[in-house]
């Protein structure tokens, strides 16, 4: 499956959903109509049965997002976003599958802040990335409430402070990248290694690499420790009774592959 918007493509490769944000005259960078598409391609992504990892790149070489598009000023007004936010991705909390950035240039802005919100990120090492708002007279709004999650503080102030570019080194050293890859033509090695995570990810049961993500980002949001052994996991208890659970332990006895059905 595979299709087109003004500014976004996407195509099915296995169980992997791969968007491609396609604005290149505009570095990437996204309109109101842009973040509405994505949000349309996130909602049909966390309802299908076909798809388990999403992949989110850009097109070229030069950005991966450069957050939003400043020639359209309506794109500032936040009633001109999805509910979901940024990309439809970054203000969207119940999904339980992974998405991986696949970050062939520069993530500025709101390209920083759908890093943040993906899962994974591999990243060419030329890649760049900023929240720059204070410049232009504005804050990073929902991405600094992620960054300051994910960050320790020192980091997430700085970066988010100073508005300053950071590079893919400093980024992976900080935990915002999980690896750097050597460049590809166009967004090919970022999206490769991307595309090759995605398919290690998918080597699991369906259910349970749902329950994974789920127990690990619930699980963050309690109090303590405690707390988090004591919450209830939707996905986990499903996984717990499903038919793949029983297929798992059958295929490692018999020392064969498991055959996932995904329920």
């Amino acid at each position: 499956m595979e299709g087109e918007f003004a500014g976004i493509r996407w195509k099915t490769n296995d169980r992997t959903l791969v968007l491609t944000i396609d604005r290149q005259d505009r570095r990437n960078a996204l309109d109101p109509d842009a973040h509405h598409q994505l949000a349309t391609l996130f909602d049909n992504f966390a309802g299908s049965d076909s798809h388990l990892v999403a992949v989110v790149t850009g097109a070229g070489d030069r950005a991966f997002c450069a957050g939003s598009d400043l020639t359209v000023k309506a794109g500032l007004d936040r009633a001109n976003l999805p509910d979901t936010g940024f990309a439809g991705l970054a203000e969207r909390f119940d999904l339980t599958k992974p998405v991986i950035a696949a970050v062939n240039g520069d993530a500025i802005g709101g390209g920083m802040e759908i890093v943040l919100a993906c899962d994974l990120c591999v990243a060419v090492p030329l890649a760049r990335f900023a929240l720059p708002e204070p410049r232009v007279g504005l804050a990073a709004s929902g991405g600094l409430h992620r960054l300051a999650r994910q960050l320790p503080r020192k980091w997430a102030m700085e970066l988010a402070l100073t508005g300053r570019i950071f590079t893919a080194d400093e980024a992976a050293a900080m935990g915002v990248v999980n690896r750097i890859v050597p460049a590809g033509d166009g967004s090919g090695g970022a999206l490769a290694a991307a595309m090759e995570m995605a398919a290690m990810i998918c080597e699991g049961a369906p259910l349970a690499v749902r329950a994974t993500k789920e127990m690990i980002v619930t699980g963050l949001d309690q109090p303590a420790l405690e707390a988090a052994y004591a919450a209830r996991y939707p996905t986990f208890e499903a996984m717990l009774e499903s038919d793949d659970a029983a297929e798992g332990r059958a295929a490692f006895l018999h020392k064969r592959k498991p055959q996932w059905r995904g329920r």
